[in-house]
C-alpha cells in the first residue's frame, strides 16, 4: 500500500502472522488481512460415536448397577430372616470358588506363585473378617434403626456415583494404572454400608455372613468383570445380560416398586442415555485455526 507526504512516497511492510513479537510497524496489534483465517478448520476433533458402540460401553454401568441391586436383594432378605446364615455361608462358599476359579483361568501365564499369593491373601481376609466380626455386630446398638437405613442408602448413592466403571477397585494382573482416588472412596462407602446393615443381624454368625458376602462383591466383582473383559469381550457380554436377567428376577419377587425403579434405570441407562449422547452430537461445533489454541492432555479418541 502507498502513502504520499508532498513529494516522498513511503511503501508500507507487507502484513505477516506472527504469534510472538509484539506488533508489526504500520498495523494496529489485532488487525488481520483476508488469509488469516484460511486454516481455520472446523470440528477437527470431534468423534463420530456409533449407537451400538455407545450401547455396548454403558453395558459395563449396567452390569455393576445390577451387582449391587443384588446385594442389597440380599441384604432385604438377611434382615428378614428368609435366608439363614448356614445357605448364606453356603453362597459365599459358592462365590469365592467360582470368583476364584475364574480368576486363575483369566490370568495368564498361570502360576504356583499367584495362586499361592491368591490363597494366602484371601485366607488373611476371611480369618480378619470373622474376628472382627464380634465387633460390628455390636458397633451401631446405640443408633436407631431409621438413621442406619438413611445413612446405608446415601452410602450405596455415593458407592455408585464415585464408582470407577472403567476399571478395578482392586489393581488386577496387568492393569496400568492404580486405582483412582474416587475409586478408593467409593470402596470405603460400600465397606461403611455394609457394616451398617451387618449390626442390624441377630447373630454373629449373621454378620460374618452378611460382611463376607458383602466385602466379596464390592471387592473383586470389579476384578473378576476386569479380567473376564480382559480375556473375552463377547464372554462379558453374554455375563452381563445374564445378570441382569437374574437381578431383574429376584428383584421383581422381591418387591414390584423396586423391580420398575431397576428396570426403568436400565432402559434409561442402556438406551435412553447413549441415544440421547449420540443426538446432541450434532450441535457439537468446535474451531481450530491458527491462533493459540490449549491442547488437550489426553488422547480424545479413547
Amino acid at each position: 500500500m502507498k502513502s504520499s507526504d508532498g513529494n516522498r512516497i513511503r511503501l508500507q511492510p507487507m502484513w505477516r502472522k506472527v504469534a510472538y513479537g509484539g506488533r508489526q510497524p504500520g498495523y494496529d496489534d489485532n488487525y488481520t488481512d483476508e488469509t488469516f483465517l484460511e486454516e481455520m478448520v472446523m470440528n477437527a476433533n470431534v468423534v463420530k460415536r456409533d449407537l451400538l458402540k455407545v450401547i455396548i460401553d454403558s453395558v459395563s454401568i449396567s452390569h455393576y448397577l445390577c451387582i449391587v441391586a443384588l446385594v442389597v436383594s440380599t441384604w432385604t432378605l438377611t434382615l428378614n430372616l428368609d435366608i439363614d446364615e448356614i445357605t448364606l455361608l453356603k453362597l459365599d462358599v459358592g462365590l469365592l470358588l467360582v470368583g476364584f476359579s475364574v480368576l486363575l483361568l483369566t490370568t495368564c501365564p498361570f502360576s504356583l506363585k499367584l495362586l499361592t499369593k491368591y490363597v494366602l491373601n484371601i485366607s488373611f481376609f476371611i480369618s480378619g473378617l470373622y474376628v472382627l466380626a464380634p465387633i460390628y455386630h455390636t458397633l451401631t446398638r446405640s443408633i436407631s434403626s431409621d438413621s442406619i437405613w438413611a445413612l446405608a442408602v446415601s452410602l450405596l448413592l455415593v458407592h455408585l456415583f464415585l464408582h470407577d466403571y472403567s476399571g478395578s477397585t482392586i489393581r488386577p494382573p496387568g492393569a496400568l494404572n492404580n486405582p483412582k482416588l474416587t475409586s478408593n472412596i467409593s470402596l470405603n462407602a460400600s465397606i461403611v454400608a455394609s457394616v451398617l446393615v451387618a449390626s442390624r443381624l441377630p447373630s454373629r454368625l449373621h454378620v460374618f455372613a452378611i460382611m463376607l458376602f458383602s466385602l466379596q462383591v464390592f471387592l473383586f466383582a470389579p476384578l473378576i468383570t476386569f479380567c473376564v473383559k480382559k480375556y473375552h469381550f463377547s464372554l462379558h457380554l453374554l455375563f452381563s445380560f445374564a445378570l441382569m436377567v437374574v437381578t431383574l428376577s429376584v428383584t421383581y419377587h422381591l418387591h414390584r416398586m423396586f423391580f420398575i425403579l431397576l428396570l426403568a434405570l436400565l432402559v434409561f441407562i442402556s438406551i435412553v442415555c447413549p441415544f440421547w449422547l449420540i443426538r446432541i452430537q450434532e450441535y457439537k461445533f468446535e474451531i481450530n485455526g491458527p491462533w493459540d489454541e490449549a491442547k488437550l492432555c489426553f488422547d480424545i479418541t479413547e
